[in-house]
């Protein structure tokens, strides 16, 4: 099985959820706090395009950090990208990678399936 990878913010609920719920499994993971280890705007391109969603579908919109992002529904994908480089916060989670396939895991359940 391809390593899995799994992008939080540690006092996230769901993220503390989804690791209850890998313990229970017994499913060995690796955490990455993006707040400790930040996205690069390649690396999130690359992460998203693995779970066929766009950047906006992302968006914890609402985030105060949103607001002071500029990006609207009409900003181009590099521009929303961008703006999640800059403003972690507003990037929803827990996102768990396999190989080259990714999911937002909301719910968590969600997770389970690229396993």
């Amino acid at each position: 099985m391809s390593k899995i990878t799994v992008y939080e913010k540690p006092t996230c609920t769901t993220c503390r959820n989804l690791n209850k719920l890998f313990e229970s499994k017994g499913i060995d993971w690796k955490k990455v706090n993006y707040f400790v280890e930040p996205f690069t705007e390649a690396k999130l391109t690359r992460l998203l395009k693995k779970t066929d969603m766009k950047p906006w579908d992302v968006l914890r919109r609402a985030e105060p950090d949103f607001k002071l992002s500029g990006i609207d529904k009409n900003s181009s994908d590099k521009d929303v990208i961008a703006a999640m480089v800059k403003f972690p916060s507003i990037i929803q989670r827990p996102i768990v990678e396999v190989g080259d396939k990714a999911v937002l895991a909301r719910p968590i359940e969600r997770a389970l399936e690229i396993l």
